[in-house]
Formats: structure tokens, sequence, C-alpha cells
């Protein structure tokens, strides 16, 4: 399957969605901003390990490893923020041209961390087809004041809009920690004519519903099934021919998911949907996790 795109370009003062009313405050937070935002299209795959350490050696010939990546990869551990009534997670399953995450991430060795550890806080949105992230890097214990207190953290001059809006978003939605995700990631990068263009490999995809200090040794359990993975194509402008040439010739089929959402629903959060991995991530007969799929590994 062939796919090339073309680039849509989005003015950071077009108005995001129609105006709402007093009780979906919060929803005129969505427009653009023009501070630490980029502009991409994600396509996501899953495969199976085989397929993926395929594709992997693929890449190894025509791109170049991340400059974290190295021969294991590197784990990222992420804490969701949502509503209590989940609505950034039905946003998603509800397909809303105009919808966003707020996160904590980390790069690296979770049982590191630390209070001075530099963690992001992520804004991530969908505006139509084009993904957009923004974020500031902040000392661990100021993302979690910031997320969790509710207190504003020192700061930049060019991080303060990006802060106020965080804070703005949390304090207005009464957003707390929801779920954890984590794995390891296999990153690659285009050159030449390919810059631009980011191929990654997510395995071992896991998470967890409460203990969200990223450093605390807490039980977690695969979300993915663990003899699959996920691939992710993320490009600026167009997928090039040759990549689009290789998921067809393995018949590999786009799919919609989500780790957070994976995550709520593993966990029976929420009834699973119809983008759901399945997996062995619930009882059937009690709708629990059960033991089996523990992965307290990092």
């Amino acid at each position: 399957m062939l796919r090339r795109f073309r680039r849509r370009t989005i003015s950071a003062d077009q108005p995001a969605a129609p105006s709402s009313p007093p009780s979906e405050a919060g929803h005129a937070l969505r427009a653009p901003s023009r501070l630490h935002a980029f502009n991409r299209y994600e396509i996501k795959y899953l495969v199976d390990a085989a397929t993926a350490g395929e594709l992997r050696a693929e890449m190894e010939r025509l791109l170049d490893r991340d400059e974290h990546s190295g021969e294991n990869g590197y784990g990222i551990w992420s804490v969701y923020y949502d509503t209590r009534a989940l609505r950034f997670y039905w946003e998603k399953i509800e397909g809303l041209k105009f919808r966003r995450k707020l996160r904590i991430r980390h790069y690296g060795d979770r049982f590191q961390v630390t209070g001075d550890t530099p963690v992001f806080v992520e804004i991530k949105q969908r505006v139509n087809r084009v993904t957009q992230k923004r974020r500031v890097r902040l000392p661990y214990r100021d993302a979690v004041a910031l997320c969790d207190g509710r207190a504003m953290v020192a700061h930049g001059p060019s991080e303060r809009a990006f802060l106020e809006e965080v804070l703005d978003l949390v304090c207005r939605l009464d957003l707390r920690a929801t779920a954890m995700t984590g794995y390891q990631r296999h990153a690659y990068v285009g050159r030449g004519a390919d810059v631009g263009l980011r191929v990654t490999f997510d395995q071992r995809v896991r998470g967890r519903d409460r203990d969200f200090h990223l450093g605390a040794d807490a039980e977690n359990r695969f979300i993915v099934p663990p003899g699959k993975v996920i691939m992710e194509v993320k490009a600026d402008e167009r997928v090039p021919y040759w990549l689009t040439d290789l998921t067809a010739e393995r018949n590999l089929q786009v799919v919609r998911v989500s780790k957070y959402c994976q995550s709520v629903e593993a966990y029976g959060r929420a009834p699973r949907s119809l983008f759901h991995i399945p997996g062995h991530d619930l009882d059937p007969s009690n709708g629990r996790p059960p033991a089996m799929t523990t992965a307290k590994e990092a």
C-alpha cells in the first residue's frame, strides 16, 4: 500500500474547534501554540517479533540509528494525566479531530530517577491528520510539582507560556495521574532525501494503573502481548516510496493503537474498544489482569 502525504500548514492563530459550552472549559487550549511546536504525520503497524527483526535489519541498512539507541535501544516511561471521566481517553477512542494528551516522560532507566533527573512535560495533540508535540524539560521534582502539585515552577522566559498552559489545563479539567506506560525502543532516522523521517520499534510494552512515581519498584503488566512490536513511521512531509513498498511486501496493516488507551483498558478502567490489541491482560472470569502478565523488570 502506497501512501504519500502533502504537508498541511496550520496557523498558530487558527481556531482548533467550535466554541464549547462553559462545562467544557479547556477546549480552547487545543489551539496550536507557536512555542515548542512541531508537526508530523504518524502511521503505526503491529508486527510480530520476527517480522520486526527483519524490518529493523532493513532500517539498519537504509537509515541511521538514533544517537541514543545503541544495540539494545532505550527505555521510555510515561505518566499520563486525565480527568476522572477519562476525557482524553474517550477523545482518542471516538476519533475526535482535535484531541490531546498530557504526560510526564522519562528516557532511560526509571530506577535511576531522582528529583534532579531531567524529564519532559509534554502536550501531544492531534489536529486533523497532523500530530503536534510541545514539551519542556524540567527536573522530575518540578514536573511533579507542576502536574500533581498544581504549582508554577521556575522557568526561563521562553518556557513561561507553555508552563502556564499546562497549569491551566491541569486546574481547569482537574487532571490527575491515570496510567503509566513503559517500553524498550529502537529508533532510526532518515538521511539525505529522507531527512525528517523517523521509524521506531517499541517492544515489551507494559503499564500500570497506580504507584505513579517513575522510580517506584512497582508491578507492571504487559499491555501489548510480549511477542508483538509496535512499529511507527513518523514523517514531516511524506513517507518515502521504498518504505511503503517495504510495508506492502509484508502486507502490514495500519493500526489505530494508543499505548495510553491500552493501559486504561488492560486494567479494566474502561471497556475494551474496537482498537484494543488482544492479549492476556484480562481474566475473562473476573475482568481483572491475571498475574501471568506481570513484567516487573525495568
